[in-house]
Order: C-alpha cells, then sequence, then structure tokens
C-alpha cells in the first residue's frame, strides 16, 4: 500500500488525512502548526520537518491549503516538495488555486520524474468527516488512475474532469454560482425585511419557490443543445414577465433604500433580452446572452436528422 504524504493540516486538510489514514494506508504529515498534527500522529502518523521531507518520504502527496501563494510556496519554494519528490511519485493539490499555477506546478516536478494532479474539493451536506466530498481530479489518466484509491479513500464521489487545471476552472465557476446565488437571496431576504414583511414567512415562501426553481435547473438548463434550447418550446413564463417583476423588485428596493447589486444586474441583462426581441421566450433566453457575450456555445451542437 502507498504510502501517503498529506501537507496542510487546518480544518478540511485535517478531516480529509483522517479519512485516509482510516482507510489503512501509512500517512506522513506536516503543517507550519506542528500541534495540528498532533491528533494524526497519536493515531499512528509520522511527522516530516518540511514539504520536502514529506515528498522524499511519500509515494503520494497530497495538499491542502489556503490558497495560490501557499500551494507556490509549499510546492516549488524552498524546502518544498520539488526538493524531495523523486521520480514515479504523484503530487496531488486539494487546494482551491490557480489553474495556470498548477501547470508551472507540473512543469517543475515532471523535470523530477514526478506526476501532478489537480484535485479541488466540493463539501457536501454531511461533511468532509462522513466523507460527504466531490472531487474533481484532472491531469494525465494514468496518474490519475494510479491515485484513485486514495481519493477514494477520502470522498464518497471522484469525478475525473480530464486535461490539467480542469478540476480547479469548475471548483471555481462552482464557487462563484453559490457565492452569487447566496447573495440573490440576502438581497431579497432584506428587501421583504425591511418591506415590513416576517423574515421567516418569507424565507419559507422563498424556499418553496427556490426548490421547484432548482428543479427546473437540473432538467433544462444550461440548455444541452441548440435544438433543446427555449426557442423550440412554448414558454410557460416569459422573459417579458419575469422582467416586469425583476423590475418591481429593483422598484421597491428604490423606494427603500435597499442596495440590490445582483438583482440591478439582472435587470439590465434582461433589457438586453427584451431589445433583441426575446421577450416571449423563456427566461432560459439569459444563458444565450451571455454565450453571445463571450462568443462560447457551452452546449452540445445539434445534431441534424437522419433522412
Amino acid at each position: 500500500m502507498d504510502t501517503v504524504g498529506f501537507i496542510g493540516l487546518g480544518n478540511i486538510g485535517s478531516a480529509v488525512a483522517a479519512n485516509i489514514g482510516s482507510a489503512g494506508y501509512p500517512l506522513v504529515v506536516h503543517d507550519i502548526r506542528e500541534e495540528a498534527a498532533r491528533p494524526l500522529l497519536e493515531a499512528g502518523a509520522r511527522l516530516a520537518a518540511s514539504p520536502a521531507e514529506v515528498a522524499g518520504r511519500s509515494d503520494v502527496v497530497l495538499t491542502s491549503l489556503p490558497g495560490p501563494v501557499e500551494v507556490e510556496q509549499v510546492a516549488i519554494g524552498p524546502g518544498g516538495i520539488q526538493e524531495g519528490i523523486g521520480r514515479g511519485t504523484v503530487y496531488v493539490d486539494l487546494s482551491s488555486s490557480r489553474p495556470a499555477l498548477i501547470h508551472r506546478v507540473a512543469a517543475a516536478l515532471q523535470q523530477r520524474g514526478a506526476q501532478v494532479i489537480d484535485a479541488p474539493l466540493i463539501v457536501g451536506k454531511r461533511g468532509i468527516a462522513n466523507r460527504s466530498v466531490q472531487v474533481l481530479a484532472s491531469g494525465d489518466p494514468g496518474a490519475y488512475n494510479r491515485v484513485k484509491p486514495v481519493l477514494d479513500a477520502l470522498s464518497d464521489t471522484v469525478v475525473y474532469t480530464g486535461s490539467l487545471g480542469t478540476g480547479s476552472i469548475i471548483k471555481l465557476a462552482h464557487n462563484l454560482v453559490r457565492r452569487g446565488v447566496g447573495l440573490a437571496i440576502g438581497e431579497g431576504l432584506v428587501l421583504g425585511a425591511k418591506a415590513g414583511v416576517d423574515p421567516q414567512v418569507l424565507w419559507d415562501c422563498m424556499h418553496w419557490g427556490l426548490d421547484v426553481q432548482m428543479e427546473g435547473l437540473r432538467t433544462s438548463f444550461p440548455p444541452k443543445t441548440e435544438a433543446a434550447s427555449d426557442r423550440d418550446v412554448p414558454a410557460s413564463f416569459t422573459l417579458a414577465l419575469s422582467r416586469k417583476d425583476v423590475g418591481l423588485a429593483t422598484e421597491l428596493g428604490r423606494e427603500l433604500d435597499v442596495p440590490m447589486p445582483i438583482a440591478n444586474l439582472v435587470e439590465q441583462v434582461m433589457i438586453e433580452g427584451m431589445n433583441r426581441g426575446w421577450g416571449h421566450r423563456s427566461t432560459a433566453a439569459l444563458f444565450e446572452i451571455q454565450e453571445l457575450a463571450a462568443r462560447v456555445t457551452a452546449r452540445a451542437p445539434r445534431q441534424e436528422k437522419q433522412t
């Protein structure tokens, strides 16, 4: 069984490392706060004095670090993984970091005969300690297959996302959407509360509607193909009607002096859709506006019917 090195024993890293240790993997661990390693050492892990030492004593090295600065320092800085890693070792970064950085790290470690996997985490409802984790692994398929048993030990879902860095791209896009949705919900709750509505009643009603919305997103958004776009089906609730409702909400916000940056942005995009003559279409038309702005089609190409 491979010896697994683990660097970065904060709230996330310590729980992830504990799951790996519970699966029977020998652990070599390091953190800038030696006390953070104590529970793992008591469970049988061995302590290393530096990231370089971890790499030198491990077959697979994982890091869980706060951000790009720490990843760069630990991976390719003085005393870092690069100085100790050997041929055939696989380095796996679980951190949320820059896609461009993992490519630089990979180029540096490949000179030592090592391979690199980018594998940021999305934590589920039951938490890391219960292995409620989705791993977004990207990189060389052979290296991925080599480390997949370790990733299985720390999570309940492992997704191979493709070439190196695609895991981080998905993680960043995912977090962006979550924070945007959260801020939009906050705008609505604060608007209602300032207008005198009981916040609990407002949330209960909003939650019911959001559940319906999420089910709709799962089945129809983003459009999977051009043929399946909202152009081809009658809209049960048109962009024009939705734009009217959003306009009424932003009007109320102005009346009550409630800042609503997300709502105002949504309204402006809706106005663009109306100016394109898309008022009869569903709100999925807003997705196409984003595609046009970015000059990219984020859906599968239309499949021509065979005659």
